[in-house]
């Protein structure tokens, strides 16, 4: 009997499960996706001259009318073939093996070819299922021979038990992801080329994403239009005997106390200083908390980022190698389901540990959210008896992941902790003082994981009597302003999601990175702000999309995928429904404006003047990059036209949103309001004398203003600095990705960043193109760049092709004499260790620092060689001590 084969989608997977397989097993990794739809620029069908002359012939004899819809129909036609679907013929796709899993097919075939059977066990969700069908086409062979294993945990048990009842795939599974893909493949390569055509270049939409950046403009939109009103509360320090305490004024003459300025304050102050404080009531009363549900992925990222204060990737990320390791069950789950055995193990481990008085009498079961899949477990320790402690192979930060989600499911089947809470109510006058305190009585589930520390902490009261007069020590008012609804953080904005339905729980970790690699929101302080240009793209796509936009419709449609990967709707038929609505409104918004089209990027034309053409106005304008000044010549015929644009610097003191509650609130308070919509307007500094404040709404209102006087620009207090390239001055600018300088020479483009510290970054090397170096994943040759690392090789037609990496000492002597003086050092470093192998470039974020190192096989020998003093020296392995 010859041996099987089984296929995991990582190499850490298959490091875990092949120690619970015996001999007969072989176990491989395809590393992630082995194919997908073409990668976006689709290669080019040659055609020869004469097909390309008999077209052109015939493309002559058209009518215009006949001649512009043959046009845009070979325009439509060449998009599905950059799509890899064509949605006109029954959604047929076209598959290709990824760049560089080349080597990895070959070798999974080669195994397959001599395998008596095949494995695939990928993992238990729609994309793994998928993984598993993409396995199975691109291996071939009879599909007797392929069989499907799933599991919740990579432990003994769970192995052994799947590979004891194997299954097929489940093609409503793969159906489900499938319809997921094309869908999200036809509004992005869809629409996308529409917003460049009408809004600007570079632009991109997604089905789902682009519902969750709507999310972060409408609160944007919220924030910016409230405006903070003044309040006070008053407080009272008072004692008794020994015992001190500290009151708050409730009410005044039966209302809520809620002054709305200073000298109502005042007054009150003054009335109660005259009169004599009074307990008049005592009230203590039990209460208790029960513990939460154990972790679904949704809440392990909301968890994550306010305990932890990790990002929804870096959770996500963890959870898998935890998982992958065999520590923790499956993380993408929405079911809060536990199995018998992982509950018997769980109490027993509580009344072990902590005792009977520390169990709930009856198991605790938690109710599922609608939709949820029973099949699938919530998130738990593969054994309870594995503590953080125990880990091993795990980075600090995953160890502490693990902790948080062991600590949530033993608490969860512990007993609620209970309080005593007191409540003292005292009298003056017309105004009723109240102060309450907490006492914990029994920690109950607390022991195991203590609650996120909030400000009303246990506090104990002191044991004062009805119609005990206190003494008043001192009056404490303190101002407020009412605050807007908050910023979405992380954790805020996967629960929003979750709550309206939309995505699922394998996909609010993409949501959340693509909306701001994108640049249509953006992340300070750890909260969400929209970009201008996320909000121009939401109005556009609302306008003539809203069916994509709408909350319900798009909670609707992951619905739609549940009844597909149940196998209750034909995913087929749920394409063309939507296909066939949202051509439509395609073909209406291509349209010019004035038919109903799709609006272009307006501009808000001020009374401002070109300083170079001296004729014109500028107006503000909206890019990816930002907010600048451009000239209304623009649009002018080419003898008149006029190109000038002016940088504007984003003039705001911004304060941390997270500072406090009411941060928010003050910044509000800071910002000038539109003279027509009063909404919050934002700040840009023309130069040292001007500074421009445009509405928060605009283009959609034109509201502008601008302010003289004496600026000066945040983070930069040097001089004027001389472009390396040209000798020309450069100018602080500002971009996506922060504050930058950038020449005023109109022939030059160079840029320098402007680093934290607040000087400008070195001059960075020309890069050198080296078409005699074949990229190793991409068909394209390599340029030899200077940044931010130090020296590495990139693809030359970034960013159609993504490929890094560190260069060979050897490789850079071939372009030796093209080399900037400042990398002449690295040409005498040594192009072999001592034992053949070649050394290769790296940097040290450390030390600041290009060193050289060898490599066998992609792994470090140990050997690395550093240039101090004029020289290299070579530091050799280490040997191991037997």
């Amino acid at each position: 009997m010859g041996k099987s084969l089984v296929i995991v989608e990582s190499p850490a997977k298959a490091k875990t499960i092949n120690k619970y397989l015996g001999k007969d097993f072989i176990v491989k990794s395809s590393v992630g996706h082995i194919r997908d739809l073409p990668t976006g620029g689709g290669s080019k069908t040659p055609v020869d001259a004469k097909e390309r002359a008999r077209q052109a012939a015939i493309t002559r004899k058209m009518a215009p009318e006949e001649k512009a819809k043959h046009k845009a129909e070979k325009a439509k036609q060449q998009l599905f073939k950059r799509m890899g679907i064509n949605p006109e013929k029954n959604w047929e796709a076209q598959y290709e093996t990824l760049p560089g899993k080349e080597k990895v097919v070959k070798e999974l075939k080669s195994y397959a070819e001599k395998a008596d059977h095949i494995f695939l066990a990928t993992d238990l969700d729609r994309e793994g299922e998928a993984i598993a069908w993409h396995l199975r086409e691109i291996i071939g062979g009879e599909d007797d021979k392929f069989q499907r294993v799933v599991f919740n945990e990579i432990t003994k048990k769970a192995i052994q038990a799947a590979f004891s009842k194997p299954s097929h795939l489940d093609m409503n599974y793969v159906n489900a992801q499938q319809a997921r893909r094309f869908l999200d493949r036809v509004v992005g390569f869809m629409v996308s080329p529409l917003l460049w055509k009408k809004v600007s270049r570079g632009l991109s939409a997604g089905r789902v994403q682009s519902v969750a950046v709507k999310l972060i403009v409408e609160r944007e939109r919220e924030i910016r239009a409230f405006i903070p009103e003044e309040y006070w509360e008053l407080f009272a320090d008072v004692a008794a005997k020994k015992d001190a305490l500290r009151m708050q004024v409730t009410s005044k003459a039966g209302n809520k106390y809620r002054p709305t300025s200073e000298e109502v304050v005042n007054e009150d102050i003054k009335v109660i200083q005259a009169g004599d404080i009074e307990i008049v009531s005592r009230e203590d009363k039990p209460s208790k908390s029960k513990p939460s549900a154990p972790y679904i992925t949704s809440t392990l990222q909301q968890a994550s980022s306010t305990r932890l204060k990790y990002s929804v990737k870096k959770t996500m990320m963890l959870a898998q190698r935890l998982y992958e390791a065999g520590y923790i069950t499956y993380m993408r789950t929405d079911s809060t389901f536990l199995s018998n055995d992982a509950l018997d193990s769980c109490r027993s481990h509580i009344e072990s540990t902590y005792g009977n008085d520390y169990l709930m009498p009856e198991v605790v079961k938690y109710a599922n959210k609608d939709g949820a899949q029973e099949a699938h477990e919530a998130i738990r320790p593969s054994n309870v008896e594995t503590e953080a402690k125990d880990l091993q192979g795990m980075e600090p930060d995953a160890v502490k992941l693990y902790d948080m989600i062991w600590r949530q499911f033993v608490a969860c089947q512990m007993t609620h902790a209970r309080y005593d809470v007191t409540t003292l109510t005292a009298k003056v006058d017309d105004y009723e003082l109240k102060a309450k305190g907490r006492v914990m009585r029994f920690d109950g589930w607390t022991k195991v994981q203590p609650p996120v520390k909030k400000n009303d902490d246990d506090i104990t009261l002191p044991d004062l009597k009805k119609g005990q007069v206190l003494d008043l020590k001192k009056l404490d008012p303190k101002q407020h302003f009412t605050k807007p609804s908050p910023r979405y953080s992380e954790a805020a904005l996967v629960k929003e999601l979750e709550k309206r339905g939309i995505g699922r729980p394998s996909t609010y970790a993409s949501i959340i990175s693509t909306i701001q690699d994108r640049g249509y929101v953006s992340m300070k302080n750890r909260r969400f702000y929209a970009e201008k240009m996320g909000e121009i793209v939401t109005d556009r796509l609302t306008d003539n999309f809203d069916n994509l936009l709408d909350y319900s419709f798009t909670a609707h449609m992951e619905d739609d995928l549940d009844e597909i990967a149940s196998g209750h709707k034909d995913w087929k038929q749920l394409l063309n429904e939507f296909y066939k609505d949202f051509e439509s409104r395609l073909e209406n918004a291509e349209k010019p404006v004035e038919d109903g089209g799709m609006k272009n990027n307006q501009a808000v034309e001020t009374d401002l003047t070109c300083p170079k053409c001296e004729k014109n106005h500028l107006a503000i304008r909206m890019a990816t990059t930002g907010v600048f000044l451009g000239c209304t010549g623009f649009s002018l015929p080419k003898d008149e036209q006029c190109k000038n644009t002016v940088n504007l610097i984003p003039g705001d003191e911004i304060e941390a949103v997270d500072k406090d509650e009411e941060a928010e609130s003050r910044n509000l308070r800071l910002k000038r309001r539109c003279p027509k919509c009063k909404t919050a307007m934002d700040s840009f500094l023309i130069d040292e004398n001007r500074r421009l404040h445009v509405c928060g709404n605009s283009p959609n209102c034109d509201g502008y203003e601008i302010e003289e006087g004496s600026f000066k620009i945040k983070g930069y207090d040097g001089p004027v600095i001389e472009c390396d390239k040209c000798g020309a001055d450069m100018e602080l600018k500002t971009g996506r990705f922060g504050k930058y300088f950038g020449c005023t020479s109109e022939s030059c483009k160079n840029t320098r960043k402007l680093l934290r510290n607040g000087e400008p970054a070195p001059p960075k090397a020309d890069p050198i193109p080296m078409p005699h170096l074949q990229c190793q994943k991409v068909e394209d040759t390599y340029v030899l760049r200077d940044g931010a690392s130090g020296i590495f090789l990139a693809a030359s037609q970034f960013p159609k092709n993504r490929e890094t990496r560190a260069p060979l000492v050897e490789e850079l002597l071939s372009v030796k004499d093209k080399l900037d003086p400042k990398f002449e050092y690295l040409t005498k470093a040594p192009t072999e260790d001592s034992e053949g192998n070649k050394t290769v470039v790296r940097y040290s974020r450390k030390n600041k620092e290009q060193y050289v190192m060898s490599e066998k096989d992609g792994k470090s020998t140990g050997w690395t060689a550093h240039y101090n003093n004029g020289r290299w020296q070579v530091t050799e392995k280490k040997s191991k001590k037997k």
